[in-house]
């Protein structure tokens, strides 16, 4: 048979297919719109609840993919499975702990879909055959999703900054984009800004370089004034994570590593010489780390007083309980959220607020979520123990071999991993979905590329 013919054939399959997935697409797009924009309907009058509600749409959107799929793509099936046993195993892992430390059911379910919904996003779009124009649409979908933010985070700086509106909003950590009203609103609407600017760069190629560079120089404006200065941190770390694995070839690593030099030297002059980068400076204080310094200590107190409640083996192997140490669920969602998750029976631990109190007792405690005791790695390794870490990387491993097909998907990757040791922003369903949206768009595209 005709090569050419038979990459015509599998084409139009796809297209057959995916007449009966229009529903099941637009679908996930709602179910992700539901986590991209829950802070901006709460923030203008709708029930708190609101922002609980993509625990429901994105695993109702999965369900229907997983049980409406006709893909015979052995890619899809063979991706689609791994995903699902790894977070079969996660949370069974998860159900254990809560057994073991008397965790509340809620517990187990915020505390699953909290860590685990980005990959059930992914199962969900691995699963669906899509030709190339419904790929086009879930990428102009995302692309529109991108500058909303940015033009929200504008529209803020100008009410909160230039025309003062109101004191209560004079201090920068408003400047939010779409995650208005949220802790750390303005990290994660910096964090997906400068996200989708990096996005914006590499997939438009084709574009005038002065449309490449608006989202990009945008979201970096965006990182400046609303003091985000974490995020270009965690953006490096993931950048020479990225660089080390180019060692296997020279050439390459070492264009890396001379990107790698310019960029981190342009931001020591910026910190040095630009007023508006000056923030930068709070963390050149070399008398705070070491051993003994007073960021290592705070910084590493979770650590110290989870494994003080560690006092069994079953605590090392299956940890203190889902929501019950230094997560986003423990330390910050059941507080804010006891009203409506009180009663539905969620319990803690003193571990949490043995961290709390570490927080408020150390002058370092309000500088800088960089020196945070409450972070995304010690969270999963609080509450579910070292093989709740385990199949926890396992699940990122399915992610980094079969769905991150280019640089830049491994980049942001190994961006979301390295916030997790500054705080609990790969908790956070708006920025951890749109970075699966991103790549799970470009593993789309480079698999109609190979019909």
């Amino acid at each position: 048979m005709n090569p050419r013919l038979t990459q015509l054939h599998k084409v139009q399959l796809a297209e057959e297919e995916n007449r009966g997935y229009i529903q099941t697409s637009t679908l996930i797009l709602l179910a992700f719109a539901s986590a991209y924009f829950s802070r901006v309907l709460d923030s203008i009058g709708f029930p708190s609840f609101i922002n609980f509600a993509h625990f429901a749409t994105i695993p109702l959107a999965c369900w229907i993919a997983l049980t409406k799929s006709r893909s015979k793509d052995r890619e899809q099936t063979a991706i689609s499975w791994m995903l699902f046993a790894g977070l079969f195993i996660f949370l069974w892992i998860m159900f254990a702990s809560a057994l073991l430390n008397d965790a509340g059911i809620i517990n187990v379910i915020v505390n699953f879909l909290l860590f685990g919904e980005p990959f059930v996003l992914a199962l969900t779009m691995a699963c669906v055959p899509m030709n190339p124009k419904r790929v086009s649409w879930f990428r102009m979908w995302v692309i529109r999703f991108g500058f909303c933010n940015l033009i929200w985070a504008t529209a803020q700086y100008i009410l909160f900054v230039q025309f003062k509106m109101h004191p209560k909003y004079w201090n920068p950590d408003y400047i939010q984009g779409i995650f208005y009203e949220s802790g750390a609103g303005h990290v994660v609407g910096s964090s997906v800004a400068l996200t989708f600017g990096l996005y914006y760069w590499v997939s438009e190629k084709n574009a005038p370089l002065w449309k490449r560079l608006l989202p990009l120089t945008w979201g970096f404006w965006q990182m400046l004034v609303s003091d985000s200065k974490q995020v270009m941190l965690f953006l490096f770390m993931g950048a020479a994570l990225l660089i080390l694995t180019k060692f296997t070839s020279i050439v390459e690593a070492i264009q890396w590593l001379i990107g790698g030099f310019l960029a981190a030297y342009g931001l020591l002059f910026c910190a040095q010489n630009i007023p508006a980068c000056s923030a930068f400076n709070t963390w050149a204080r070399p008398e705070i780390y070491g051993p003994d310094g007073e960021a290592t200590l705070l910084k590493t107190a979770s650590i110290r007083i989870i494994s003080s409640h560690m006092t069994t083996p079953l605590h090392h192997l299956f940890g203190l309980g889902p929501g019950h140490t230094v997560g986003r669920l423990g330390g910050w969602m059941i507080r804010e959220y006891e009203h409506l998750l009180g009663p539905l029976g969620v319990t803690s631990h003193p571990a949490t607020f043995e961290t709390w109190q570490a927080v408020i007792n150390s002058w370092l405690g309000d500088q800088s979520s960089m020196f945070s005791p409450l972070w995304g790695w010690a969270g999963i390794w609080g509450d579910t123990g070292w093989l709740g870490l385990a199949s926890y990387l396992f699940l990122g491993y399915i992610v980094w071999a079969h769905l991150c097909k280019d640089d830049f998907c491994r980049f942001t990757i190994l961006s979301v991993a390295s916030c997790g040791f500054i705080f609990s922003q790969m908790e956070e369903p708006g920025y951890t979905l749109f970075v699966t949206m991103i790549i799970m768009i470009r593993w789309h595209e480079h698999r109609i590329q190979k019909l």
